[in-house]
């Protein structure tokens, strides 16, 4: 899969060559989802700012959820450097770089997203303490952005953990979210996205979790009953450049890069919520028989005090200086809090 993705962006590149359409660089941006999804929506906006900005010496390709392959794929590309940046989930990029993964757990961000806007973008944590680790896997952590609550879609109602004894979840091949979901009471079937929605149709699971928008973009609510927020947890992605890459550019190229990312934090969040929004109305009016269930403060803080023996379980399975990622992490999201006046 690796060597058809390369040769196909390299076959790619030399036709537009050859017809005399190639900018004097091109920059390959690689993500995870479909045309219009959120991180379409980013890798738009940064490509607009980057041709804008470098008044047309560098043009960039965007490559949506195949092109190149499937996520681990991606990532590859970017580490070997047939492409300069990418997105990946936490699910995904824990098996380049495992500290990454306490994004994973549950309960873990504030339910105020200014907070979270404040430590994803600017975590001394995930930005210094995983510096070197990302460097060693030819990788540049450059950005992360949540694309909004996830969301359970199930063919019961759920209020508590007993609710979920037998019922099957789907989650990402990540044995933290295994270990998560089983806590909560389900049990867990880690499965690629691709097989979400038959497994669903087929009853060979119950549920999954993913942000509306993607809900509605991968038509899950078309094989559910319930749409349930817990309070769980924003899906978060990470944008890596290539390190060597990055490590070429000037130094003016990389301050604007920087100072792109920095504008492009209010601009997602802004998006990201509108999408969300749009699409919980979209399927109240492709499927009003579907329930909606917003679970309650005591019916949250059930699942949230299982979640609480998942950083120990994080420490043991990622190893290194996965303890020191968590407190950290932990400490500058209380003290955002703090700052912002939240309880």
């Amino acid at each position: 899969m690796r060597r058809k993705a390369l040769l196909a962006v390299t076959t790619a590149a030399s036709l537009m060559f050859a017809a005399g359409t190639l900018a004097a660089e091109e920059w390959k941006f690689a993500h995870e989802e479909s045309d219009g999804d959120v991180q379409d929506i980013y890798a738009e906006e940064f490509k607009r700012m980057v041709e804008e900005r470098t008044d047309g010496e560098v043009s960039v390709t965007i490559y949506t959820y195949g092109q190149l392959g499937n996520e681990n794929d991606i990532t590859e590309l970017t580490a070997n450097g047939a492409v300069q940046f990418s997105n990946a989930s936490p699910g995904h990029l824990g098996s380049f770089v495992p500290e990454i993964q306490v994004l994973l757990i549950p309960y873990l961000l504030s339910e105020n997203e200014e907070v979270n806007k404040k430590v994803l973008s600017n975590s001394e944590a995930l930005y210094g303490e995983l510096a070197d680790d990302f460097q060693s896997k030819g990788l540049k952590l450059f950005d992360i952005y949540p694309e909004g609550e996830m969301v359970w879609t199930t063919k019961k109602e759920v209020r508590e953990p007993e609710d979920l004894e037998g019922v099957k979840f789907r989650v990402m091949t990540s044995p933290l979210l295994v270990e998560a979901y089983d806590t909560f009471g389900a049990d867990p079937v880690a499965l690629p996205w691709g097989e979400v929605y038959s497994g669903l149709q087929l009853n060979t699971i119950d549920a999954q979790v993913n942000p509306i928008f993607f809900i509605e973009s991968a038509k899950f609510y078309e094989v559910t009953d319930y749409l349930i927020w817990t309070g769980e947890q924003e899906y978060t992605t990470t944008v890596v450049a290539n390190s060597d890459f990055w490590n070429g550019l000037s130094e003016e190229r990389q301050d604007m890069l920087m100072d792109i990312r920095s504008e492009l934090t209010d601009f997602i969040y802004e998006e990201q919520q509108k999408l969300n929004q749009a699409s919980r109305e979209n399927i109240k009016e492709e499927a009003p028989d579907i329930e909606y269930v917003e679970l309650t403060a005591e019916e949250r803080e059930a699942f949230a005090e299982r979640a609480e023996q998942l950083d120990q379980f994080y420490i043991d399975e990622v190893g290194g200086n996965a303890e020191e990622v968590v407190e950290k992490l932990r400490s500058e999201i209380e003290k955002a809090e703090e700052e912002m006046g939240e309880n």
